[in-house]
């Protein structure tokens, strides 16, 4: 079963109709901390997301799964602000609508991109330092602190340029970037990519710690076991538009995932 839903999601390894989306609770007001209602984002005319809405509550973990291109990176990006949207989007209680990245991650905020994105040119501690600027120097220094505490693999080369790591080295340290800031809400899209099994269990056994202190955590992630596993919920986004939303406990939840791509693979994806 799995092994069929891998190829529709296009997953990358490393070393009839959909079903109709069931949640009512995404509307503004839920009890989501991130509350997104009839997100819509369109390029040159294309629609990439469609009337996107989906919820996440304090502490909770949250699977946005699909094929590749399907709209999830960008229903993302929308979220923190790095594109503009129409629709609705509340965090906290908070109307986000114009606002852009400073705003997003100073609210509580972390959005962990995909493909490694650190500045290569910088060390380990100046990335980690660059994304907790705005605090004040000793409360700088005990967060950098305490998130290569948590990662011995960057921690032992904090002083050399992020050019010198591997792949997923780099990866660590993106990720350690989004927990530095002791997020409200912590965005990962695809972080195994380029890590090995190993190193994708320890990302999820530290960001579940974080998740024990209150954090909500939305995951994309193209490992389907991977995220079934550790969310609490998963939505299904297909061609822009949220086809599922499940318990990941349901029983049923394979074959549901695999209805809802196989009705929605006959047509051309949004990228």
């Amino acid at each position: 079963m799995f092994g069929r839903l891998r190829g529709l999601f296009g997953a990358k390894a490393r070393d009839s109709e959909a079903e109709p989306a069931t949640s009512s609770a995404a509307s503004i007001g839920g009890p989501g901390i991130l509350a997104v209602s009839g997100l819509r984002k369109s390029y040159g005319g294309r629609t990439v997301v469609s009337e996107a809405s989906l919820y996440v509550r304090q502490g909770e973990a949250v699977g946005l799964l699909g094929p590749n291109g399907a709209g999830k990176t960008t229903l993302l990006r929308a979220v923190s602000g790095l594109l503009p949207w129409s629709g609705r989007v509340h965090f906290g209680g908070r109307d986000l609508a114009g606002a852009i990245p400073r705003d997003t991650v100073k609210a509580g905020i972390s959005h962990v991109i995909e493909g490694h994105r650190v500045f290569t040119q910088l060390s380990v501690l100046d990335n980690l330092l660059l994304a907790v600027y705005d605090l004040p120097r000793r409360e700088r220094a005990a967060r950098v602190e305490e998130a290569l505490a948590l990662f011995p693999e960057i921690a032992a080369k904090r002083h050399e340029r992020a050019a010198a790591l591997s792949g997923g080295q780099q990866q660590i340290l993106a990720v350690a970037q989004g927990l530095v800031r002791r997020p409200r809400l912590l965005m990962l899209d695809e972080p195994s990519a380029g890590l090995s099994p190993v190193l994708v269990d320890r990302v999820l056994v530290v960001v579940q710690r974080l998740r024990e202190g209150g954090t909500a955590v939305l995951l994309v992630e193209q490992l389907i076991e991977k995220a079934l596993a550790f969310a609490d919920r998963v939505y299904a986004l297909a061609r822009g538009s949220i086809v599922l939303e499940a318990e990941t406990g349901e029983a049923d939840l394979p074959d549901r995932l695999e209805h809802a791509y196989l009705a929605t693979a006959k047509s051309p994806i949004a990228l």
